[in-house]
């Protein structure tokens, strides 16, 4: 079961709606590399806004993966990329369904 997870929401500045996908189909493998990362989604929810979903067994395992490299590399090509700094929500998952 999982217990922990974080919503981000990223804005993409004009421009560079389309390296912002290809940042987040990169940041796959990354992930997978994550044994505690449980699920990992990143969604388009309009032509320049992106979310990203994970859910993880513990507070331990959410805070691997903000300390990970997925978030080392949003750090260094965020400025780049991005119109405004990410929202991150931190969630606590109170029921669930996977696989």
């Amino acid at each position: 079961m999982v217990t922990k997870g974080i919503i981000l929401r990223l804005k993409a500045k004009s421009g560079q709606e389309e390296a912002v996908a290809g940042f987040l189909r990169d940041a796959l493998p990354l992930v997978e590399q994550e044994p505690q990362t449980i699920a990992w989604f990143a969604f388009r929810t309009d032509a320049s806004s992106f979310a990203i979903v994970d859910v993880f067994p513990d507070e331990a395992g959410r805070r691997a993966h903000l300390d990970g490299a997925v978030a080392a590399a949003l750090g260094e090509r965020g400025p780049e990329l991005l119109a405004e700094a990410p929202l991150i929500e931190t969630i606590d998952v109170i029921a669930d369904k996977l696989p």
